[in-house]
């Protein structure tokens, strides 16, 4: 994966629906201080437009700012006081808008990302590795830290699979995109802008 090349900022500054759809069937990877860790993007969330569930519906703020900058930044927050989550900055600059990566299927540095979580033997199973913004960052070692940080040159990046279609539904099983309502909030769950790779074990929750 090292000599990948990952997604170009034109490809985040795009409709924000368009681009948490398109990030389905990518790899997010960390090159982390243990090796390169990561998997195929199997779960994304948009947060766009006239959205209250949006961080940014009210506008600028020190924890927002970073929406408010260039497409292609991960913005990083921190729910419940405990868990991360990394975002995919969209749109132009100064609009405000992100996609929430939810879920991965583990396939770089497996052990790695084991490690991470915690998980100990009789609790393996990589269907919870990833399954989840928290245990996502939890597992790839990603922090506010990442906050701010470019998803094109920083140690976090999304790159294109290898291959064509049919390879992914090789390795997946599947390849159909579905969508859904997103999950996990309060206001506005009834958009349909939650994207999944249909019927993988690796979703954070079924649509």
């Amino acid at each position: 994966m090292s000599d990948a090349k990952p997604l170009p900022h034109s490809f985040y500054s795009r409709d924000t629906v368009a681009v948490a759809r398109d990030l389905v069937g990518k790899v997010l990877i960390h090159r982390s201080d243990e090796g390169e860790i990561g998997g195929i993007i199997v779960e994304t969330e948009a947060y766009g437009p006239d959205d209250p569930a949006n961080h940014a519906h009210k506008g600028p703020r020190p924890r927002n700012a970073v929406m408010f900058g260039p497409p292609g930044m991960a913005y990083v927050y921190r729910i419940y006081g405990m868990y991360w989550c990394v975002n995919a900055v969209t749109e132009a600059e100064g609009v405000g808008e992100a996609v929430l990566i939810r879920a991965l299927q583990p396939t770089v540095g497996i052990e790695t990302l084991r490690r991470n979580r915690g998980m100990r033997d009789e609790l393996r199973d990589e269907r919870l590795l990833c399954g989840g913004p928290g245990r996502l960052c939890q597992a790839l070692g990603i922090t506010g830290a990442h906050n701010g940080t470019d998803l094109v040159s920083g140690p976090i990046r999304i790159i294109e699979r290898p291959g064509d279609l049919a390879e992914m539904t090789e390795i997946t099983g599947i390849a159909e995109i579905v969508t859904a309502t997103r999950i996990g909030i309060t206001k506005a769950a009834h958009l349909p802008w939650r994207f999944c790779l249909a019927g993988s074990p690796y979703l954070s929750k079924k649509p």
